[in-house]
């Protein structure tokens, strides 16, 4: 990526690009490098021009970020990007037809773009369980009858991550730039073996 032994970085002006396309925090690269998040911010912006050894020390620690990134599977890798979704406002009828035809026994649940909620099979089982009628739960908004969300992770999170949060949902949620791109199921983990 970078080339620290020949001394040949991109200019201190790159750095605001460099790091959001390994999509890093400026608060993470402050972690990472030593250098105050206020000053990476000064940077970035142009206020200050940064000392030759800052600006080594950023670009090294983003080659290093980036190059231990290369190596490990990353949620974005795994993901199925095809995400079948249904509205918060949908009746459940909708959510029903979609996991037939689709094959799914959950789906997420969205308003708008913004992950709310989830419902299964099981969701609709415990309720007709538990007395309600499928004439009468068809009809209602699936945000009535939703379970909890699932976790949204960003693209960069590592496979290790997401496989210990596995063990307490059904689906991780995989996101870009906050916009929702992939879901991994255990699926997808078992493709992993």
């Amino acid at each position: 990526m970078f080339h620290a032994g020949r001394m040949r970085f991109p200019r201190a002006s790159e750095l605001k690009r460099i790091r959001k396309s390994l999509d890093i925090t400026q608060v993470s690269l402050a972690r990472e490098s030593g250098v105050s998040q206020s000053t990476i911010a000064k940077i970035e912006g142009g206020r200050i021009s940064a000392s030759y050894e800052t600006v080594v020390q950023l670009f090294e620690t983003l080659d290093r970020i980036g190059s231990g990134r290369k190596s490990e599977v990353m949620a974005g890798d795994v993901a199925s990007r095809n995400v079948v979704t249904v509205q918060s406002s949908d009746p459940v009828q909708t959510a029903i037809e979609i996991m037939r035809t689709a094959g799914f026994s959950q789906l997420p649940v969205l308003r708008d773009e913004t992950p709310v909620g989830s419902i299964s099979e099981r969701s609709i089982f415990n309720i007709l369980r538990s007395g309600g009628t499928l004439d009468e739960i068809k009809d209602m908004e699936v945000s009535a009858v939703m379970d909890d969300s699932f976790p949204v992770v960003n693209e960069n999170t590592s496979m290790s991550a997401v496989t210990s949060m596995m063990s307490d949902c059904n689906a991780v949620l995989v996101a870009r730039r906050g916009r929702i791109v992939g879901v991994i199921t255990g699926t997808d983990m078992l493709r992993l073996i």
